[in-house]
């Protein structure tokens, strides 16, 4: 915030429901969609009353990290978009409309509904993980890991999961720069694979450029001080495994992602049908279409939804919050199917 009021920016920090909020009666008030609900209700706020307010509602740009990220995302890919009005005029949002300018979103958690597959075909076969748990003590976020192994049943789960995965990126049907089909065969190999490493090698080229030593990380193939190519199974082991399967639709209920999805009177739902399937405790099921509002992807490109025109999608080289897949998949329908 600071940084961007140094530039000259005007800075708008919206309240937005959140997945534990509750009223007086206990009620649930913040489950899924009400966070994206809320954010597009203040652009409709900011846009309505632009005349009156410093700065240009036409150039709004939203930034957020991790979820955050993935917030951004949304409201970047799914401007004035028909499936939320009913939501919003129930909120008695402003009329105007709910398109931004722009979108930088860090390792957004996004496309919740296919992020476990995408987690296990990266993942999977690195079967030691380091949990990280987040808590806040004295205002101050303490951050703890914790090592463990997955159990037998855990690995079953993840292979389970890889083998949905090609599936659900054949079926988008994207492109690649050069207008090649982007696939992957049945053990999760092809020229999406490719492309993933190509990002993951361009970002190395350009931090070798800088002046960053490269020699450190044994994955990287290299000729003199220039990458060439990288092993991908062994860049994954460097990388690590932070989360056991499944990573977001957890079988216990156990995930940020299960409350996220939950109804004014149920905490935690799940929002996959794999997890519905094989749950541990008897649990309910989000509802399909609310799933859909949570994710980007249903959105882009649709006639009538207005995508923002400027994007800068950042996932870093060891972050394992979610898959490198994920904004890779975000990145490239948007440059495929996105309209302003």
């Amino acid at each position: 915030m600071v940084i961007a009021l140094s530039k000259g920016y005007v800075v708008a920090s919206a309240g937005a429901r959140g997945r534990t909020s509750q009223d007086k009666a206990g009620t649930y008030t913040g489950k899924a969609p009400a966070a994206i609900v809320d954010l597009k209700a203040a652009v409709r706020y900011l846009k309505f009353n632009d005349a009156r307010m410093p700065g240009n509602a036409a150039k709004i740009v939203s930034n957020g990290t991790s979820a955050g990220g993935a917030l951004s995302a949304l409201l970047g890919a799914t401007g004035n978009q028909a499936a939320y009005a009913p939501y919003l005029q129930a909120l008695g949002a402003a009329e105007a409309t709910d398109d931004i300018f722009a979108v930088s979103a860090y390792c957004p958690i996004t496309n919740l509904d296919h992020a476990d597959m995408a987690y296990e075909w990266q993942f999977n076969g690195v079967n030691r993980y380091k949990k990280i748990d987040i808590k806040m003590l004295d205002y101050k976020v303490q951050r703890t890991e914790t090592a463990d192994s997955l159990s037998p049943a855990q690995r079953a789960v993840s292979a389970k999961l890889k083998a949905q995965f090609p599936a659900y990126v054949n079926s988008l049907r994207l492109k690649g720069k050069t207008g090649e089909l982007l696939t992957l065969d049945a053990q999760g190999n092809g020229s999406f694979k490719d492309l993933v490493k190509a990002y993951v090698l361009a970002s190395a080229r350009q931090a070798q450029q800088a002046g960053t030593n490269l020699a450190p990380y044994p994955w990287l193939k290299m000729s003199g001080d220039h990458p060439t190519d990288l092993d991908f199974e062994a860049y994954v082991r460097y990388m690590e495994r932070q989360k056991s399967p499944p990573a977001f639709d957890a079988l216990d209920l156990s995930t940020g992602e299960n409350q996220l999805f939950g109804t004014a009177t149920v905490d935690k739902q799940h929002f996959t049908p794999f997890s519905a399937a094989n749950s541990a405790p008897a649990a309910t099921t989000a509802d399909e279409q609310v799933v859909h509002l949570m994710n980007p992807m249903y959105y882009i490109g649709q006639v009538g939804t207005g995508a923002a025109r400027h994007w800068r999608i950042r996932h870093g080289t060891k972050d394992k919050d979610t898959g490198l897949a994920i904004s890779i998949l975000l990145g490239t329908t948007l440059q495929t199917r996105a309209t302003t």
